[in-house]
């Protein structure tokens, strides 16, 4: 059981987080617990929607955001953002299982998405500090600046999420895939 309130439904929100859900609801046809959990802060549901409108609109595919999330999911130990990746990388990403098994690893199957995948759990193990070597790696696979600030950002993005769903216990409402432990 979650130790922060679920809003049960959108009317159970604040006034100012109903419209945003309402969005939500829209794109996905349900609103998940993670979305109504936040929805506590409709500044916080604010900030959270608005950087991840922001980023599936960069230079990243969305097969590679999922990869990342999943490997930043992992590392954290976060069950709830790998079951909803987990659900979305087979559903809408089309990943196979062994290819989230990998991202769960911090690697890829796909040699270009690998050096992605690998520098993003760098920067999530290592918090950011990250060697000249990690990032000529996921250069010299072809991503340009413009791409590393956004696999940072997904890190960060994941990160926050993690943290709200292990502070909050959120209850998990897609198939169950449990973290192996935190980093």
């Amino acid at each position: 059981m979650s130790r922060i309130q679920t809003p049960a439904t959108i009317d159970d929100t604040p006034e100012a987080s109903r419209p945003l859900l309402a969005a939500v609801k829209k794109q996905l046809g349900v609103v998940p617990n993670m979305f109504r959990l936040i929805a506590n802060s409709p500044a916080a549901l604010e900030g959270y929607l608005g950087l991840f409108g922001a980023l599936n609109k960069g230079a990243l595919p969305a097969p590679t955001r999922e990869r990342i999330a999943l490997a930043v999911a992992e590392i954290n130990g976060c069950s709830y953002c790998l079951s909803a990746h987990t659900y979305l990388g087979k559903n809408v990403a089309k990943l196979d299982d062994a290819e989230i098994t990998a991202n769960r690893n911090g690697a890829s199957m796909d040699p270009k998405a690998d050096a992605a995948v690998r520098f993003a759990a760098k920067v999530a193990q290592e918090r950011g500090h990250v060697g000249e070597d990690d990032l000529r790696a996921v250069k010299l696979a072809g991503y340009d600046d413009a791409q590393i600030i956004e696999m940072v950002l997904h890190v960060a993005l994941n990160t926050w999420t993690n943290y709200i769903n292990e502070v909050a216990k959120t209850d998990i409402d897609f198939p169950v895939v449990t973290a192996r432990k935190a980093a």
